[in-house]
């Protein structure tokens, strides 16, 4: 009889989180409905990340940007943008610099955030670096470093997220991050809410789960949109098992990759991340992730992805409609 009483409380509250009201239909959104944002990170590293960015939103499915303000290209999409406001252009928060012969360094001063720079200058290459050598303080400074030269260009970000999610590493880099965004009011990416598919990926259980939903309830009080879940394995779909690079089999490759993962969404509000290139013959000398970005750029503009996602009622959103909505609710 115990245990049956166990049993009947673990299904109750299993079946009272299912029953929770998303932050999506907080916001507005119907009930039931899998709301997108389809974003592409990496905006303003190479100007094939540019175009690859631009044209995945112009041509296809794609939705949202965000840009690193640190890199050499970050001037020609903001040229770009000047002309084309609708944009969904959000701050690619970055303290890495994660590529050998291509590299940048921090905004705020190398002699101002001393522990975010290696030996060359640049920002560490990776994020157990950054977690070993910076302060918050440091991070935080660079925050708001990158987020001064978006608005000292002219460009208001949409949003805030974080290149290799650096931001994330630790609680104290993660509570700066949020700092930034309540007091500026910007909304950040953070995925407050049911967290299905974070759970799969980033098998968040147990203390942790608790805590992106108290997290998630104070970014909403705070007056910022809010994230029911995330989708962000696009990096790791290299390409076709048999090898083929072709521009055929990449994108017939990667947008069945992303139907499938699309399926595995429940209802909610939820950001769909992934990193978009045009072919160039200059861009396999910056990276070798060539493969995965040209096959998310040509999934974007795959008419079988439009046509599964219009199909499916899937409704696609930006971080500016977002927040304008939430603007409206009480």
């Amino acid at each position: 009889m115990k245990n049956s009483f166990l049993c009947l409380a673990i299904l109750f509250t299993i079946t009272a989180h299912a029953q929770e009201t998303t932050f999506a239909e907080k916001l507005g959104y119907p009930k039931g409905k899998k709301i997108l944002i389809i974003h592409v990170d990496d905006v303003g590293m190479s100007y094939e990340s540019n175009q690859g960015a631009i044209r995945a939103i112009r041509e296809g499915v794609a939705n949202s940007l965000s840009v690193m303000m640190p890199c050499g290209w970050v001037p020609g999409f903001v040229n770009y943008w000047k002309q084309n406001k609708d944009l969904d252009a959000g701050l690619h928060l970055t303290l890495t610099s994660e590529w050998k012969d291509y590299r940048w360094g921090p905004l705020a001063g190398k002699s101002n955030v001393k522990g975010l720079v290696d030996s060359q200058g640049a920002l560490w290459s990776s994020v157990s670096e950054v977690v070993k050598n910076a302060s918050p303080d440091e991070v935080e400074m660079e925050i708001r470093a990158q987020l001064d030269r978006a608005r000292t260009m002219g460009l208001e970000p949409t949003h805030l997220d974080s290149h290799m999610g650096t931001l994330f590493a630790t609680p104290e880099f993660l509570q700066r991050y949020l700092k930034v965004g309540m007091q500026e009011k910007i909304p950040v990416m953070f995925p407050g809410g049911h967290n299905t598919v974070v759970q799969q990926q980033e098998k968040v259980i147990g203390d942790q789960l608790a805590m992106t939903r108290i997290v998630g309830k104070q970014l909403w009080d705070a007056g910022l949109p809010v994230l029911d879940d995330l989708e962000n394995s696009s990096y790791g779909w290299k390409g076709p098992k048999n090898g083929d690079k072709s521009e055929k089999a990449l994108q017939k490759y990667k947008t069945g990759k992303y139907i499938n993962a699309i399926k595995n969404i429940k209802p909610g509000l939820t950001m769909v991340i992934m990193h978009c290139t045009i072919h160039t013959e200059v861009f396999p000398h910056i990276s070798d992730s060539y493969p995965t970005r040209e096959g998310d750029f040509l999934a974007m503009i795959d008419p079988e992805l439009k046509k599964y996602i219009e199909k499916e009622g899937i409704i696609l959103t930006t971080w500016r409609e977002a927040m304008e909505r939430r603007g409206k609710v009480k």
